[in-house]
């Protein structure tokens, strides 16, 4: 991979294939800013559980949570449905389950990016099945045009279209996560 820790490269080369800047660091910042926003209105005087699904919203998760400004508890699930492929395998399997109690509690899933749904289908029939008092899910990026599950998503970050986009958490092959900006394969 070659672009620099501080500025970010207008492209970068992973795993043999060119990536170009599709979303700036900036343009991420100032939207995860206004997510934040909205979430502390709409859950003001309350106490949600923010889940975050591992790994690739480590980043998204930890810019969001440090500008919400609610009292709040954090958890994390780890699910397994691409492998190494830049394509979802359409099995879900969870590798690591809740340690929070979430009956009757207000729960926000966030994601990094929802494209089939399929993962978001799996965590939302899992959560169900404990009865929270309210269940949300944030996104960073969703591409609607894949989504083959009907469900709400509650906040959406950036609606992009159906292209392989790595960066700020996103991996290709488990490479790319700690690039500031989104990136999108240049063919």
């Amino acid at each position: 991979m070659n672009s620099a820790i501080n500025e970010p490269a207008q492209s970068v080369t992973v795993n043999g294939e060119k990536f170009r800047v599709f979303i700036p660091e900036e343009e991420i910042q100032k939207r995860v800013g206004e997510l934040a926003d909205e979430l502390n209105r709409n859950y003001s005087g309350r106490t949600p559980i923010f889940i975050g699904v591992l790994n690739g919203s480590f980043i998204f998760f930890s810019d969001l949570i440090r500008q919400i400004t609610i009292d709040c508890e954090i958890d994390f699930f780890k699910l397994s449905s691409y492998g190494d492929a830049k394509i979802s395998s359409g099995n879900v399997k969870l590798l690591k389950d809740l340690n929070c109690q979430v009956t009757d509690r207000d729960i926000i899933i966030v994601e990094d990016i929802i494209d089939s749904g399929l993962s978001m289908d799996f965590i939302k029939k899992l959560i169900a099945k404990q009865n929270p008092r309210s269940f949300a899910v944030v996104t960073l990026l969703y591409k609607s045009d894949c989504v083959k599950i009907d469900f709400k998503v509650d906040y959406i970050g950036f609606q992009i279209p159906n292209h392989f986009v790595i960066g700020y958490g996103l991996d290709y092959a488990q490479k790319a996560r700690n690039l500031r900006s989104i990136y999108i394969l240049d063919k």
